[in-house]
């Protein structure tokens, strides 16, 4: 057999060798057939018992994770059910099937493309999400009907790759339970569910290789290099032998990690760095302890609104900010007010903007309904008798808008006050860094605010013009162009000027190529994602302050890509 290579986009790092184990795309599989006028109740039934069987599994896949508490994930099997509870499943297919005369299968897979086509007429970068979640749920009722296996089987060999068209979040749990090594799809992007879940779940991981599962036999010998993005079929002994060095290399630098987890992130010129973690839910507190992070960066508590019908009340929020609070034991916790619109869409959200990644989200949502806004102030507000929080307002783009943040913040706390509720009064109020004409005109911001978090994903998004949920420009997505670089450095000059905290919480964070430059450029605080984080310290201990500052300072007087990619190299030998 023939050694080749076939490339995608990496989503999550790492390497695996192991054997291909190729999953079907019953959606590929459906063939129409006639059915008898006098079977046409018995098809709607055969329709109606596939579905109950996926409601059931989903439902039993999310029993499993209420158990373990993981929230994130369970949203996703939510959304998905609510699909199956819809007439575009639940009753549009039995329209089709006694219109048609046609086999249920071919029913389910022509309202798909109905639906499919109309998703193709809206440019919403939500929306695109969820013609995803509507594919698989479709999948899922296909292979019901056909009487296939789950989309993921049991492995008796945990160094099994698996192949597939694409894995939904339901799955990709079932993945991790079932000890695969790595996987391979067809489909996905870098911001796509699988990705979020396959660097959740720690997992080497490729998508978007076209046509994976034609030109990939099961049980094919794979190495999956997920810090490439490149998986080698067939791999002949001289490259196997080359993979399994560089796979245990990964397995020792691994263990020798945890050894520095109770070290001071520290320069090797003392230095103190702090290192924070950013979570979704109450769960992730666990990850961030474990990692001994300094504290919660970013709480994005837009979590806390999505896939549900009613909004959070007060009390559930501040039970929520409260718990995280006191499981810090004093840590700091930085909590952003709802960061809705765009691709997070919540029941707030009451508009369906042309761009809503340029539309009525964020900071500009809450503003319109003060409502909304002043009953997560009072939350957090509430919740910071119990621990040393602070408040992080998203997409700030004026001082107007940072005046009226102020104001409702004042309203919150006198509402406290008259009610005779304990908050701390002095809680310290940042901004968002995301938006170029913020990051330009920094220091206005840092004279009036009380520290800013640079955040990275949208201000390369907003900088470049780039949909960063849209894979045909996902190669123009470049986190070290010139003009994001010295937006950043602009950024954290202006802080220093004021003497400010500023922390830099989007995925440059836990980039550890970027951590040498961020330290050179004067950044003292990162976070990122808990499983970057000792990576990143890593980079830390072996970094001089001092000496980087020259170096950095040259990155930043370039103004070609590769040249600086070239330097960047120089600077972590």
């Amino acid at each position: 057999m023939s050694t080749f290579n076939v490339h995608g986009i990496s989503v999550s790092s790492g390497i695996a060798i192991g054997k291909a184990n190729l999953v079907t795309n019953a959606l590929m599989e459906v063939q129409r057939y006639k059915i008898k006028k006098d079977t046409i109740k018995d098809e709607i039934e055969r329709l109606s018992q596939a579905i109950n069987t996926v409601k059931s599994d989903l439902v039993n896949i999310k029993k499993e994770l209420q158990k373990k508490s993981s929230n994130n994930f369970e949203s996703f099997i939510d959304i998905h059910l609510m699909m199956l509870e819809d007439n575009n499943f639940s009753l549009n297919p039995q329209q089709i099937i006694k219109k048609e005369q046609c086999n249920a299968e071919w029913a389910i897979k022509s309202q798909l493309d109905n639906l499919l086509s109309k998703f193709d007429d809206i440019d919403d970068a939500y929306i695109k999400e969820r013609k995803l979640d509507a594919a698989q749920v479709a999948e899922r009722i296909i292979k019901a009907l056909l009487g296939h296996q789950k989309q993921i089987s049991k492995t008796q060999n945990p160094s099994n790759i698996l192949i597939a068209h694409d894995i939904s979040p339901a799955d990709a749990l079932q993945f991790k339970k079932n000890s695969y090594a790595a996987f391979i799809t067809e489909h996905g992007g870098t911001n796509s569910h699988t990705a979020i879940l396959a660097r959740g779940l720690n997992i080497p991981s490729i998508v978007a290789v076209k046509n994976a599962r034609k030109i990939i036999n099961n049980n094919d010998t794979i190495i999956v290099d997920g810090d490439n993005g490149i998986a080698i079929i067939n791999p002949n002994k001289h490259i196997l032998k080359e993979y399994e060095y560089k796979k245990n290399q990964w397995i020792i630098e691994k263990k020798k990690l945890k050894k520095i987890k109770n070290i001071p992130s520290k320069t090797l010129d003392k230095k103190e760095i702090s290192l924070m973690a950013n979570i979704e839910d109450l769960s992730d507190v666990k990850s961030v302890l474990d990692c001994k992070a300094s504290g919660i960066g970013l709480f994005r508590t837009e979590f806390l609104f999505m896939n549900r019908k009613e909004l959070p009340g007060e009390q559930e929020q501040y039970e929520t900010y409260k718990s995280i609070a006191k499981s810090m034991k004093g840590r700091t916790v930085v909590i952003r007010t709802l960061d809705s619109g765009a691709d997070k869409t919540t029941a707030a959200d009451k508009t369906q903007a042309t761009n809503p990644a340029l539309g009525l989200r964020a900071i500009r949502l809450c503003l319109s309904q003060p409502h909304l806004f002043i009953t997560q102030l009072r939350a957090i507000l509430k919740a910071s008798a119990f621990g040393k929080i602070r408040i992080l307002i998203p997409m700030l783009s004026s001082l107007g808008e940072l005046k009226q943040v102020k104001l409702l913040i004042k309203r919150a706390k006198e509402s406290l006050v008259v009610e005779n509720i304990k908050f701390d009064n002095e809680i310290l109020i940042g901004g968002m860094i995301e938006i170029p004409a913020v990051a330009i005109n920094a220091e206005a911001f840092a004279a009036e605010l009380d520290f800013l978090s640079i955040g990275t994903n949208d201000l390369i998004q907003y900088t470049l013009a780039i949909d960063r949920t849209d894979d045909s420009v996902s190669h123009l997505y470049n986190s070290i162009h010139p003009a994001i670089l010295k937006l950043i450095s602009n950024t954290i000059d202006a802080a220093k000027k004021f003497n400010k905290d500023v922390s830099v919480c989007g995925e440059m964070a836990g980039d550890p190529k970027l951590t040498k430059l961020f330290i050179g450029m004067g950044l003292t605080n990162f976070s990122m994602h808990p499983s970057s984080i000792l990576t990143v310290k890593k980079q830390i201990l072996e970094s001089d302050a001092t000496k980087l500052r020259s170096m950095s300072n040259k990155v930043l007087k370039q103004n070609d890509s590769e040249k600086i990619e070239t330097l960047l190299n120089k600077i972590n030998l």
